[in-house]
């Protein structure tokens, strides 16, 4: 297929963002638990993305997470726990954007008031060793998930009023976390040194794949949800690469989890 500027590629047409979609979150789950004859049961208000699953394994192996028998995701499964007097769910392996976004429109379809996504990213931007933290407030959307939501930009932003409340929130925290941007990407094997460059001259911090559709989802649906990266890696370039740190990071991201649900006014 040629495009042209009158002729837009289909990721950029027809897309009509101010109109309600036909085919809804709510109708698939109520087809769902009728399919599974599985009543209907809210989720945790704070919930957890967790695309490299190691927070979930690591709560199963400790025996400290439960699935939560009302989640009827075709796709997932839901797990409860408690951190700190907070219960959470959590919701592992669900990588990439669409992915991602299909299962915050379900979990905020079931009851979530909170969704904090924490993806292990790549390091653009050398700010320090891995691991460590970025609370992400923009990323360039470089997917093609963000398209089906808001109109081409450069950029998907944070919602500006939890930033704003998190932006001090982890000065004094012993996990180190940054603030900046990143580059959101569908293709992480096609990562070229060109490409690389060209996000370090744009100052971005890391390279994952979730927030710039998580953002964007968020901006339209009005949903409060906060993305972290968590720099683990300089994309396989150096041995030893791809360290989380202490349970594969899991203790770290939760602390951080934590700190940012109760400065947010959930804990």
């Amino acid at each position: 297929m040629t495009t042209s500027d009158d002729d837009p590629t289909p990721i950029l047409a027809d897309k009509h963002f101010w109109s309600a979609s036909i085919f809804t979150p709510d109708s698939l789950l109520r087809e769902a638990r009728r399919q599974k004859g599985v009543p209907l049961l809210p989720v945790p208000k704070v919930c957890l993305l967790d695309p490299d699953g190691d927070i979930v394994r690591q709560l199963k192996a400790a025996g400290r997470a439960e699935r939560h028998d009302g989640w009827v995701c075709y796709h997932t499964d839901l797990y409860v726990f408690e951190e700190n007097g907070l219960t959470m769910g959590v919701v592992g392996c669900a990588v990439g954007a669409p992915f991602a976004v299909l299962v915050a429109e379900e979990l905020f379809a079931c009851g979530c008031q909170l969704l904090i996504s924490i993806t292990s990213a790549g390091q653009i931007t050398p700010a320090q060793q891995p691991p460590y933290f970025i609370l992400i407030d923009r990323a360039l959307r470089d997917e093609g998930t963000s398209y089906h939501y808001l109109p081409p930009s450069e950029w998907s932003e944070a919602p500006t009023e939890l930033v704003a409340c998190l932006s001090a929130a982890f000065d004094d925290a012993d996990v180190p976390v940054l603030q900046g941007p990143t580059w959101t990407t569908d293709a992480p094997f096609r990562e070229t040194a060109q490409a690389i460059e060209a996000m370090k001259e744009r100052s971005i911090l890391a390279v994952e794949m979730e927030a710039a559709a998580l953002y964007a989802f968020a901006r339209t649906c009005k949903r409060p949800v906060i993305c972290f990266a968590h720099v683990t890696n300089q994309m396989g370039q150096i041995v030893g690469d791809f360290e989380k740190g202490e349970a594969n990071g899991s203790s770290d991201a939760l602390r951080i989890v934590c700190r940012a649900a109760g400065r947010l006014g959930y804990v």
